[in-house]
């Protein structure tokens, strides 16, 4: 049976709200599910992702398989080098103390990324709402009198 970590859609139309589960790969998009892993809402800036890491690193160790879509979810997250670091543990490579400082110095600095990036966010839409156009004065341009069209009578004979 092959294990997928995939996305389920709710929501109505044009307004998508996703589960983040994990399925067998033979049920439909929006059927049953194994379990409940997350949350993914793409409509919010930036988009608004609740997973469970601990679910989902345990799930990847089984052998569960994510869509593309969840592959860069999860690796937002951090849980695929939350994976690649526990696999250096279990090579031997560093001890777990190590992985997890690690784990934590790049899980500071993304969020440090994350939140000044929403502040630009919020300061580039507050410029926007602020914005107004201004107006060129245009100079007036000096008229010039038209000369008035001199009547020419009827009754005088045209010249030849």
């Amino acid at each position: 049976m092959a294990v997928k970590i995939r996305l389920q859609r709710h929501g109505s139309k044009k307004r998508p709200f996703y589960f983040i589960v994990v399925a067998d790969g033979r049920s439909p998009r929006d059927g049953k599910f194994i379990q409940k892993v997350g949350t993914y809402n793409p409509l919010t800036v930036p988009a608004t992702i609740q997973l469970d890491r601990q679910k989902a690193l345990e799930w990847l160790n089984k052998g569960a398989q994510p869509t593309d879509t969840v592959r860069r979810i999860l690796s937002f997250k951090g849980v695929l080098y939350l994976k690649h670091l526990l696999r250096g543990v279990k090579l031997g490579l560093f001890d777990e103390a190590a992985a997890m400082e690690k784990f934590q110095a790049w899980h500071n600095e993304h969020e440090a990324n994350i939140s000044r990036r929403s502040e630009a966010h919020k300061s580039s839409q507050r410029a926007k709402k602020a914005y107004v156009p201004v107006v060129k004065k245009v100079e007036a341009v000096a008229e010039v009198p038209v000369e008035a069209p001199t009547e020419t009578s009827s009754d005088a004979p045209a010249e030849a």
